[in-house]
């Protein structure tokens, strides 16, 4: 009997040490890169990455754009990404020679994935607009592509703009359709919620919000007169196909193209690469 519960001890012991290494390292590795790491992370010959730090009424959020003057000739593509995430989830299209030879690219972190706000998002689609359009509003709309992954979606495709092309990726829309995980209980009870990285806190707080929220959206998801390329993955748990199939019906035909990935699942920006790519650059022509 001693011995058995030396075993166990030893075994929680060891169990509990796993743990809290990988709470440290997520905690580490989640952090936001600081400006002078993200350049050097997307500079190429074919980018000169310059950072901008700008002000949306109270929240300030970061931008990066990889030309450091705009080709005025070119459209401009702008890259949101999801939650939890970052600039970088986007690298290999930010660093891609073709994508820079044909576009002014622009990124920018959402509030809460910042150095400056980290894991502090306002949880609130409004603002995420209100920082989109305070980004966009020195571009002619007419020459902007927005490509919007997982939140990043609803926050391209609730902007009325009439923009060249939209790119939703995995986009959740319907707050019925999002799936409660049993770790968010992990945000949900404050004993537990320290132990989450900031980003994650973020994420988590936003995705409640989302059940929500997207239900006073449904009927603006269609307001904006641009054309939208819609990529999903159809076996998605994360943020479920049904979403992209109730974009859909909203759509006029002529103005909505469904791309799906059969057996693709929500890590299609970095799975599907070549599909995505291609895409981007038709709406580029």
């Amino acid at each position: 009997m001693k011995i058995l519960k030396k075993i166990f001890k030893i075994i929680f012991i060891v169990l509990m040490v796993l743990v809290i290494g990988l709470i440290i390292t997520a905690h580490i590795l989640l952090q936001p890169k600081t400006d002078k790491k993200l350049v050097k992370k997307l500079t190429t010959r074919y980018t000169d990455p310059i950072i901008h730090h700008r002000t949306y009424k109270t929240y300030e959020y970061r931008t990066i754009h990889l030309q450091k003057r705009i080709d005025t000739t070119l459209p401009i593509l702008i890259f949101v990404h999801g939650s939890p995430g970052s600039i970088l989830d986007f690298k290999r299209y930010l660093k891609d020679s073709m994508i820079n030879a044909k576009s002014n690219i622009i990124s920018y972190e959402r509030i809460g994935y910042g150095p400056k706000n980290y894991g502090k998002t306002p949880a609130d689609l409004e603002v995420e607009l209100g920082v989109l359009h305070d980004l966009v509003k020195e571009y002619p709309e007419e020459k902007i592509v927005l490509a919007g992954y997982s939140y990043g979606g609803p926050v391209i495709l609730a902007s009325d703009k009439n923009y060249k092309y939209k790119v939703s990726m995995a986009s959740a829309v319907v707050g019925e359709y999002e799936p409660m995980f049993i770790a968010l209980s992990f945000y949900k009870w404050k004993l537990t919620r320290w132990l989450m990285p900031p980003t994650v806190r973020a994420a988590a707080k936003e995705k409640y919000a989302h059940v929500d929220e997207f239900s006073e959206y449904k009927n603006r998801w269609n307001e904006s007169p641009a054309k939208v390329i819609n990529i999903h993955g159809d076996k998605d748990w994360i943020v479920p196909y049904k979403n992209s199939e109730f974009l859909q019906q909203i759509f006029e035909k002529d103005k909505f193209e469904m791309v799906t990935i059969p057996g693709g699942g929500h890590e299609l920006i970095w799975s599907d690469f070549e599909l995505i790519r291609a895409v981007i650059l038709k709406t580029l022509k």
